[in-house]
């Protein structure tokens, strides 16, 4: 799955496509001007994939991790509606942000954060979490998973096995959180598994080291951790992300190409490449150099190409084009935006609710 610089398909991206037939897209704010330019960017990109319909994903969790532009719903970070206690609020906003999603040609969401907020001095997590408690974060997670995918976009939720403990970000260096396996039971792992048990479609890996679980090998790159733990231990069959690959969490140790491997060996479905060309063709060459010597086995790479046919079949098939009109009645709609200030009023009267 890669980025690309432009709002527009230039013919390198074209080509990109055409040559290694990349299994989804994602979208930054860089790619996105306006709902019309959307949707002609996102259904140009289909075009370049007849055989297969791309997954096109985007992070849109809401609050600071929102790449939608102006016109669009935007709602509040995860730690609002968490105040906001609701399961029904999340799900609608889940709800409504999947259908304007749906609106431009935008069939996957990277949420929800299913992160447990336990480190106050975590940098890169904090509001993105719902809440400090497992068991609220489990209510409220799996109540957007079924929000976005009740309504056919791909929920891939993040950081596995748990980023919430971190006390250094990921894109800058590698984390490590040194909690025990029974802590990591009892906390981090208790809303992806519920998450799991309830049909979540995709996980996304944590550049983190856990040594608990593997002593070596952050998340992303762990066969213990992503086929032990999470394929075995936890039962899943949904699609396992990387992460950017492109993180200095990952790089600055292991290289694209290094990594890229690892990731596929490890149990990792598709590999997230969000930034440089030349770097997301040098891990297509990597992976294709390894299945070629038999480094990675055939049935290693068949069991990921069934497990993204099957996420296709069921949320991208029948494709249809994003049509203007009906993206014109859906996005920043008069329901949508009650919806917000319905949310906004309850955490503000939460807030003010006296404590105890």
């Amino acid at each position: 799955m890669l980025g690309f610089s432009g709002t527009t398909v230039s013919p390198e991206l074209a080509e990109l496509i055409s040559q290694y037939r990349p299994g989804g897209v994602i979208l930054f704010t860089r790619n996105l001007e306006n709902a019309a330019q959307i949707i002609r960017l996102t259904n140009e990109l289909q075009k370049l994939s007849p055989e297969s319909p791309l997954l096109i994903s985007i992070d849109q969790e809401g609050g600071r991790v929102s790449r939608l532009p102006a016109g669009f719903t935007i709602f509040p970070p995860c730690a609002v509606l968490g105040r906001c206690g609701s399961s029904e609020l999340a799900y609608q906003a889940s709800a409504a942000t999947a259908a304007e999603l749906r609106a431009v040609g935008i069939n996957m969401n990277m949420a929800p954060v299913l992160d447990v907020d336990t480190n106050p001095r975590n940098p890169v997590i904090g509001d993105r979490a719902f809440s400090g408690d497992p068991a609220e974060v489990c209510a409220l997670g799996l109540a957007t998973v079924a929000g976005l995918q009740d309504h056919r976009v791909v929920a891939c939720g993040k950081h596995f096995p748990g980023h919430g403990d971190t006390s250094a970000d990921s894109h800058k260096e590698l984390p490590i959180v040194e909690a025990s396996l029974e802590r990591l039971h009892r906390v981090e792992l208790r809303p992806f598994r519920h998450a799991i048990e309830n049909g979540l479609a995709g996980l996304m890996t944590a550049h983190v080291l856990y040594p608990a679980l593997d002593a070596n090998l952050p998340a992303t790159l762990s066969p213990p951790i992503l086929t032990g733990l999470l394929r075995r231990l936890l039962a899943f069959d949904g699609l396992i992300l990387t992460d950017d690959l492109e993180m200095h969490a990952i790089i600055d140790h292991y290289g694209i190409e290094e990594a890229a491997v690892l990731a596929v060996l490890a149990g990792a479905d598709m590999l997230l490449i969000c930034k440089e060309r030349d770097r997301a063709v040098a891990a297509m060459d990597a992976v294709y150099r390894a299945a070629q010597a038999g480094t990675i086995p055939d049935e290693r790479l068949q069991a990921s190409v069934d497990r993204i046919a099957r996420v296709k079949k069921r949320f991208l098939h029948p494709y249809a084009p994003a049509d203007p009109q009906a993206a014109e009645r859906i996005i920043g709609s008069p329901a949508h935006q009650a919806l917000l200030a319905t949310i906004l009023a309850t955490n503000e009267r939460r807030l003010k609710a006296p404590v105890g």
